[in-house]
C-alpha cells in the first residue's frame, strides 16, 4: 500500500461567546483564564506528537477561534510556527460579530490566507432561530473589510430551516453572489441530539422540500460559474478547499486540540472532549488501527462525496486494487447508479443527494481478495 504523507493540520479551538441552537461540536463559553491554559496545553500536545513533516495546509476551527483576544490569537498563531511550514492554504474560522480589522491584520501577518465565516443565512428571522448574533448588513460590512487583507473567503449557509421557503433560500444565494467571494458551503439543517433545537423538539422540514432547496442551490451556483466539487461545497475555479479535499481523498492529517480527530500512520484517533483531561496532558481518547478493508472502504465512502469521484488510477497505485474485478461495482455500473468518466468512478448526479443506499454496498466488503 502506498505511503501517505502527513502534510495537513487541523486545530480545534472549543470556545464561543454564544452557543448556536443547532451546534453539537465540542465547545465552551469563552473564559480568558481557561483559554490561556488551553493554549499552553495545545502547544505541549503539538510538541509531543508532531513528527516534523512539511505542513502545507492548516485549518483552525471551532468553536469560534475569532472570539479569542488579539493577544491570544497572536499566541495561537505563534504556536503554528512549531510546524515546518510550506503553506498552500491556511484557514481561520471566524464569526461575523467578533472578527475585527485588528484581528484580520494579525491573521494576515501570521500567514493566514483563507477565512471561513459562519453566516448561515441572510434572513434575520432565521438568524434569530439559529441563535446567531449578527445581521445581514454586518455580513456585508465585515466581508468588505476582510477583502482588504485576504481574498480567499468561504461562508457557510444552512438551509431547510423550519418555516423556510424556496424563495428564502433563493434570496440567501442571491445575497451570497452579491458578495463576490470564492467559496460557499451549504448544509441542510441537522437536528443533533445535544442541541438547543433538539431540546425544543424542533422537527425537520419535508424531505421533498429539502431536496428541492438543494437542487435550487446547485442550479443557481452552477449558472453563476461555481464548481460543484463536493456534495455541499461550491467554489470558483482554483478555490476548492485544499484542507477538506485531504479528508475526502482519504489522506493522512493531524488533529490537535480538544475533541480533534486525526489520521496518521493508518491510525484514526480522537482526542478527549474533557477539558480537565486535556489541560492535564491526557490528549487522546481513542485510537483505531485500520486494516486494508477498512481503509479501502473509507476511500469509497469519503471519495464519493466529490462530484468528480475517485481516481481509478490512484486506487490502483495506492492499493493495487482493480475495480473491474469487483462484481457489485460492475452491477452498479450496469444499473447506471455509478459511472466511469475520464478514469474517475463517481455516483451519478441524480443519486448524489440520496447516496446512502449506494454507499452501503461498499461497506463490509472483503477488498483484500481483489488486490
Amino acid at each position: 500500500m502506498e505511503n501517505l504523507k502527513n502534510n495537513t493540520v487541523y486545530i480545534h479551538i472549543p470556545f464561543c461567546e454564544e452557543i448556536c441552537s443547532y451546534c453539537d461540536f465540542c465547545k465552551f463559553y469563552y473564559n480568558k483564564d481557561i483559554v490561556d491554559k488551553y493554549l499552553v496545553a495545545l502547544k505541549k500536545e503539538i510538541k509531543l506528537r508532531y513528527k516534523g513533516e512539511n505542513i502545507n495546509n492548516i485549518y483552525i476551527g471551532g468553536g469560534t477561534p475569532s472570539c479569542l483576544s488579539k493577544i491570544q490569537i497572536k499566541e495561537l498563531l505563534g504556536i503554528t510556527n512549531l510546524f515546518n511550514k510550506d503553506i498552500k492554504e491556511f484557514t481561520f474560522e471566524c464569526n461575523i460579530e467578533n472578527i475585527t480589522e485588528d484581528k484580520v491584520k494579525i491573521l494576515k501577518e501570521y500567514g493566514v490566507n483563507r477565512i471561513s465565516l459562519g453566516v448561515q443565512t441572510f434572513n434575520n428571522k432565521f438568524l434569530n432561530f439559529l441563535n446567531r448574533k449578527h445581521t445581514s448588513r454586518e455580513v456585508k460590512n465585515k466581508i468588505n473589510m476582510i477583502k482588504k487583507y485576504i481574498n480567499n473567503i468561504n461562508i457557510d449557509i444552512i438551509y431547510a430551516i423550519p418555516g423556510e421557503t424556496i424563495e428564502d433560500i433563493e434570496n440567501d444565494i442571491s445575497e451570497y453572489l452579491k458578495l463576490d467571494i470564492e467559496h460557499i458551503s451549504t448544509y441542510s439543517l441537522i437536528i443533533e441530539k445535544n442541541t438547543i433545537l433538539n431540546n425544543l423538539k424542533v422537527e425537520y422540514i419535508d424531505d421533498e422540500l429539502d431536496y428541492k432547496m438543494y437542487k435550487k442551490i446547485c442550479s443557481i451556483l452552477k449558472n453563476n460559474g461555481y464548481n460543484h466539487y463536493e456534495i455541499s461545497n461550491f467554489a470558483k475555479k482554483g478555490y476548492e478547499s485544499k484542507h477538506n479535499l485531504v479528508y475526502w481523498n482519504n489522506e493522512h492529517y493531524y488533529g490537535f486540540g480538544l475533541s480533534a480527530s486525526g489520521y496518521i500512520d493508518n491510525i484514526r484517533y480522537t482526542n478527549t472532549k474533557t477539558i480537565n483531561k486535556y489541560l492535564s496532558g491526557e490528549y487522546i481518547k481513542e485510537e483505531e488501527s485500520l486494516n486494508i478493508n477498512e481503509t479501502i472502504e473509507n476511500e469509497f465512502i469519503l471519495g464519493f462525496r466529490k462530484l468528480k469521484g475517485i481516481s481509478i488510477n490512484k486506487l490502483k497505485k495506492k492499493y493495487n486494487l482493480d475495480i473491474t474485478k469487483i462484481d457489485f461495482i460492475n452491477k452498479l455500473l450496469e444499473e447506471k447508479k455509478i459511472i466511469i468518466k475520464n478514469n474517475y468512478l463517481s455516483i451519478r448526479n441524480k443519486y448524489i443527494y440520496v447516496s446512502n443506499d449506494i454507499l452501503l454496498e461498499f461497506m463490509g466488503v472483503d477488498y483484500e481478495k481483489y488486490i
